[in-house]
């Protein structure tokens, strides 16, 4: 349950042309983090503009701004203009980094060898770590046969993502993009990351990688979400 003092932005009343957080002035409920927690704001931004995070920082709203076409013409006759693969290079580009980390999973390496080509093709030095890499047994994890994939195996790999954290670690990669990692797998590979991150695509089994498509349905064929998951 959430406390009446925490932000909600996501069920915020008021439509995103009124906002205060959009402009600086305008509507705002009482738990507005752009009005309740103004310190924390003021250290976040004294954060984002130190030495360490001005360039990033500053390249990604760069970004945000040119994947978008009409600009010139006002808001409303902005449009997408290039997928996300395509902004990931330019920012690498923009960023000046010479050798990108790929962490996959081994369920999308058709489309991993896609990626790394893409990146091959514009000068990156690319560096692609899978998540069965390592190669060590579930059984280490404390799970039974009855708890793998492929419960005849005598041995099945377990998904490795702290291996492949410190594996892109170890070829001092300046930044790393993910793409089909499982739920929580992914947690542990940003945790231990020492480079930054960015994610092209999530894992979603059921749904061709395209989470969103159970959210945008929620009033159709997932409906049952509308009740709590048994």
């Amino acid at each position: 349950m959430t406390t009446p003092d925490h932000p909600t932005c996501a069920a915020c009343p008021y439509d995103w042309s009124v906002r205060f957080c959009r402009t600086g002035k305008g509507k705002a409920p009482a738990n507005c983090p752009s009005i309740r927690l103004r310190d924390v704001s003021e250290r976040a931004t004294e954060a984002t503009l130190s030495d360490e995070n001005l360039e990033f920082a500053r390249q990604a709203s760069v970004q945000e701004s040119v994947g978008y076409g009409g600009r010139e013409q006002g808001y409303a006759a902005v449009r997408p203009v290039k997928p996300r693969i395509v902004e990931i290079v330019e920012f690498a580009r923009r960023m000046g980094y010479k050798r990108l980390g790929l962490a996959f999973c081994i369920g999308l390496r058709k489309e991993a060898a896609v990626v790394q080509e893409i990146f091959e093709t514009n000068g990156f030095d690319t560096v692609s770590v899978a998540c069965k890499a390592g190669a060590v047994p579930k059984s280490d994890l404390g799970l039974m046969a009855c708890d793998q994939v492929d419960t005849g195996a005598a041995h099945e790999s377990m998904c490795n993502p702290v291996f492949q954290a410190e594996a892109l670690n170890a070829s001092d990669v300046d930044f790393n993009v993910l793409l089909g990692l499982c739920v929580g797998h992914d947690s542990l590979v940003l945790k231990y990351a020492q480079a930054p991150c960015t994610v092209l695509a999530v894992k979603d089994r059921l749904l061709g990688h395209n989470p969103l498509a159970a959210v945008q349905h929620y009033d159709g064929y997932y409906r049952y979400l509308k009740k709590a998951l048994e």
